[in-house]
């Protein structure tokens, strides 16, 4: 990368052998009235900035820089601002939207460039940038290189699988929060709790979130959860925003197995919209920043409270209409006979017995009357044929006073048998003592 040193080598720019254009306060010049140079006469902040603007302009030219990428955004007048960075050094620069719609590629964060501009002073903060006039890409930087490394390595092992994520529970009590107790992300989370259910109770576990050793405590930070005893409802792994290099501490793979290896359900908020960490890939729920997890994490106490109202008068209507439907029911039961009135009916179903006792009886009687004619034509049919009348008309009927056998011709009886002959008013007991069968 090429800099510019503003300590020892910057005399050679204030030089009076300098040539230049822009006028300096010079002591040797022998003029106290020249600006800055007494106190009676001191610069302006506007003053300096101009110098300082008008110095950079005349003695440093157009140059060549490189480096990685990051922090890019577009502002709405189509300016592309961005920091360009190394391994020791960054510095600020900008896009024209004019060299910008040149450009025939997407910056992308992580990105190795070469760029082409000039040095820039920014009067209202007073700062310097690089003025990019030409930029092209050089492919991946150092720290983007890193991330897909261990990105491929930890994917390959499942750690970023849809199947392992676990869901929040919808009314947790106990939440830890591993962070800086210094910084605004777990202020603003507090701040947002409070908010939306300050029921929760949160235990904030320290650590670094920056710089060297960060990774390790954070990592420490979440085995320390894991063993709080009763165990905590949700777990939340996070900072506020910064550039990837201050985020850097959540793509160490010591903090991804950290979160992996969690008992307790993770929720990384790690404070940054563009850049994606690895602990943001492998925790169960994602937040953007602090306070989306305390949003992601904590019910809405106005809309819990809205759904109970809301349910308590859906309840109270259904009650209601049941109520009044029972209530009509019940009066409809009421006003029949059979509540009103239990003897009537009781006299209706003595009087339908009765009718049917009445039916009962006249049916009997009728069968009774029908037997007793047709019983008393088959008598008659009978009589007509029965021997009795046969004999009563002079007719006898002899049988074997042994077997009762009807004797009805002479083959049937020998002489010196006994018989018997009924007539119409007794029986004659006989000895047969001659036998003359019919000429016939």
């Amino acid at each position: 990368m090429t800099g510019f040193l503003f300590g020892e080598d910057a005399d050679e720019f204030f030089s009076p052998n300098k040539k230049s254009s822009a006028k300096k306060p010079n002591a040797n010049e022998g003029s106290q009235n020249a600006p800055g140079m007494s106190d009676e006469t001191p610069l302006s902040v506007s003053q300096l900035t101009a110098w300082i603007k008008r110095t950079l302009d005349q003695n440093i030219s157009s140059f060549w820089i490189a480096g990685e990428v990051s922090n890019v955004t577009q502002a709405t007048s189509g300016h592309v601002y961005l920091t360009i960075k190394d391994a020791n050094s960054q510095i600020g620069a900008v896009i024209w939207r004019s060299s910008w719609e040149r450009c025939k590629f997407d910056i992308k964060e992580g990105m190795a460039v070469l760029g082409m501009g000039k040095l820039d002073v920014y009067g209202p903060r007073g700062t310097y940038q690089v003025v990019l006039q030409k930029l092209e890409p050089q492919g991946l930087g150092p720290l983007q290189l890193a991330f897909r490394k261990l990105h491929a390595k930890l994917a390959a092992e499942g750690l970023f699988l849809q199947d392992r994520k676990r869901p929040l529970p919808r009314f947790p009590n106990r939440i830890g929060f591993v962070t800086s107790p210094q910084g605004a992300a777990i202020h603003d989370f507090l701040e947002v709790l409070r908010r939306r259910w300050p029921q929760m109770n949160v235990l904030v576990i320290p650590a670094k979130v920056q710089g060297a050793g960060a990774a390790e405590e954070i990592a420490q930070g979440i085995a320390s959860a894991n063993r709080i005893q009763p165990p905590l409802d949700v777990l939340v792994v996070g900072r506020g925003g910064g550039s990837i290099e201050d985020l850097w501490a959540f793509n160490e793979e010591i903090v991804v197995r950290a979160v992996a290896g969690s008992n307790i359900p993770v929720v990384s908020a790690v404070g940054h919209e563009i850049d994606v960490t690895l602990c943001d890939l492998v925790a169960d729920v994602r937040a953007l920043t602090p306070s989306e997890a305390a949003e992601r994490i904590a019910p809405n106490r106005e809309e819990i409270l809205e759904t109970l109202q809301s349910s308590q008068l859906r309840l109270s209507s259904i009650l209601a209409s049941k109520l009044r439907e029972i209530e009509s029911r019940l009066s409809g039961l009421i006003r029949r006979p059979v509540i009103e009135q239990p003897e009537r009916m009781l006299d209706v179903l003595v009087q339908k017995l009765d009718e049917n006792d009445h039916r009962l009886r006249e049916g009997i009687d009728r069968q009774i009357e029908k037997k007793h004619f047709e019983f008393d034509k088959l008598a008659s049919r009978l009589e007509t044929i029965s021997p009795l009348k046969t004999l009563a008309r002079g007719y006898s009927l002899t049988m074997d006073t042994k077997d009762g056998e009807i004797i009805s011709r002479t083959s049937g009886v020998q002489v010196g048998k006994r018989i018997e002959t009924q007539l119409a008013d007794g029986r004659i007991i006989s000895l047969v003592e001659q036998i003359h069968p019919s000429d016939k």
